[in-house]
This record gives C-alpha cells, sequence and structure tokens, in this order.
C-alpha cells in the first residue's frame, strides 16, 4: 500500500522535501550560525556527520523492510476498514485532518517523555541525546529500534484516532523537517524566536533540552508544537548557562566517541 498525490508516491514526496529543508537549514547554519563554533563549522567534513547521517540511512532502510508501508500504510488501513473515531463524528474532512494532525504531535510530544522516563527506552533514545555537537543533523539522529518503536506507536494512534491519509502525510513530512529545524545551529532574531515559540518549537527552546544539565534535559520536549510543553509545565524559557557555555550531550560521554557509527548503534546494549 502506497499513497498516490498527483500521481507521485509518498516515498519520493517525503525525500523531495527533505531534502529541500535539509539544503535549506545547511546553507543557513553556514550564513547565520547560532553558535560560532569552529568544530560545527567543520561538521561537514568530519565523523560526526557521517555517523548522523548514517543512522537516518540505517534507520530508513530498517523501517522500509519491517514496515514498508510505514504511518501512512496505516492511515489507508485504518480507512480501508473503518478504524478511528474521528470519521464516526461525522466533521468535514478538513477539520478532521487538523484534529489528526494535532493530535499526533501530542502522541510524539508524550512519546517522548516516556522515551526519558523508562529506563529501558532511555537506553535506546540517548544515543540521540550523546551527540556532543548541535545541528540539523542531530535531529535525524536516532537509533533503528527507536524509529521501529516510534512507528509502532504512531500506527497505534493513527489506527484508534481513524486519522486521514493525507493528514498523516503532511505529519510525517512537517515533523521531520521540524526536528532538523529546532536541532539547527541557526540564529533567530530574538523578536522572532519569541513569536515563534508561542506556537512551534525554535533551535533556541530545543538546545536547552540538549544541556548536559540533566534538570534541563527534563524540559522542552516538543519537536513541533510548543503548546505541549506548556500545558503540562516542563517548558523552560532559558538556560542557566549562556549558549556559548552550555554543554551538549551526555556527561559521561564526550568527544570522540558519538561520533563513531559502530560506538554509536551498540550504546543501548551498554550499562547505564
Amino acid at each position: 500500500m502506497t499513497v498516490q498525490i498527483f500521481g507521485i508516491g509518498e516515498p519520493v514526496w517525503r525525500l523531495a522535501f527533505f531534502v529541500v529543508i535539509f539544503l535549506s537549514l545547511a546553507m543557513l547554519e553556514l550564513l547565520h550560525p547560532r553558535l560560532e563554533r569552529p568544530e560545527l563549522m567543520r561538521s561537514l567534513k568530519t565523523r560526526r556527520w557521517f555517523t548522523n547521517l548514517s543512522m537516518l540511512v540505517l534507520s530508513s532502510l530498517t523501517l522500509r523492510i519491517v514496515f514498508p508501508a510505514a504511518a501512512t500504510g496505516a492511515a489507508l488501513f485504518a480507512d480501508a476498514h473503518g478504524y478511528g473515531f474521528l470519521p464516526m463524528l461525522g466533521l468535514p474532512p478538513f477539520v478532521n485532518g487538523v484534529l489528526a494532525f494535532v493530535i499526533l504531535d501530542f502522541a510524539i510530544w508524550l512519546e517522548h517523555v516516556v522515551f526519558h522516563k523508562v529506563p529501558l527506552l532511555w537506553r535506546i533514545h540517548r544515543v540521540h541525546h550523546a551527540d556532543t555537537g548541535l545541528d540539523l543533523t542531530t535531529g535525524l539522529r536516532f537509533h533503528p529500534l527507536e524509529i521501529l518503536l516510534s512507528i509502532l506507536w504512531k500506527s497505534a494512534v493513527i489506527l484508534t484516532i481513524g486519522a486521514p491519509v493525507v493528514s498523516v502525510l503532511i505529519f510525517e513530512i512537517v515533523l521531520n523537517g521540524a526536528a532538523m529545524f529546532n536541532h539547527a545551529n541557526l540564529r533567530l532574531p530574538a523578536r522572532a524566536d519569541r513569536l515563534l515559540r508561542r506556537l512551534i518549537v525554535t533551535p533556541d527552546m530545543h538546545s536547552i533540552h540538549h544541556s548536559a544539565e540533566p534538570l534541563e534535559t527534563d524540559t522542552n520536549y516538543g519537536f513541533n508544537l510548543s503548546i505541549w510543553d506548556r500545558m503540562f509545565s516542563t517548558y523552560l524559557a532559558r538556560s542557566k548557562h549562556p549558549p556559548e557555555d552550555m554543554r551538549i550531550g551526555l556527561a559521561p560521554y564526550g568527544d570522540p566517541l558519538p561520533a563513531r557509527l559502530l560506538w554509536s548503534l551498540l550504546l543501548p546494549f551498554r550499562k547505564l
């Protein structure tokens, strides 16, 4: 099962948007970096980018092998079998789509919190947090096991609510782009950041979540909409450290270990 829009399959749409967003953010990072760090400016030529992008490729291949239809396949299945409560509400299709998008965004926020709170899941998610730099590739650095567990959770939510197929596709594209955006080493004007974070997660907001300080890591879980952290009191406006002094990563692990692909893949199986 695959989604066709204007005769073009869902994987092609996702890849096209990914390439455009990735290249645009990479250029903006070079032109307007949040932090003038030489090691980040050189990251295109380092193991760090190789490792993070390799993790993306491995996760994508694993997902396509185990769940070839991915989240949109779950939406097609729900539609074909009449699953989910949204179609039962009798609302206009556009309203159903918006509700599905918001519910899915909350589901991803909740998943993120659970991955931090449950020790077994944290073993997997800490691969993402072990990165000692912070740029758009950090938003792609997820262990294949986390991606598999995430698609199981998303599929369960999609089947429960009966999310429209197009809404799921849009959500997947936005989520991927938002993850790259809010991890980007990108400087936004202070006024723009204040306005944007009322609705979406900005790089300054999410960078606090990657602080090596445990109390700060336990905040700002959102990937896309910022409302959930405000609603559940996990929002932190500013780190106690200025950006240039904030340590990124996990306290036990420093360079160069997290920049190594095999080390990163084996990290969930190492002692906490």
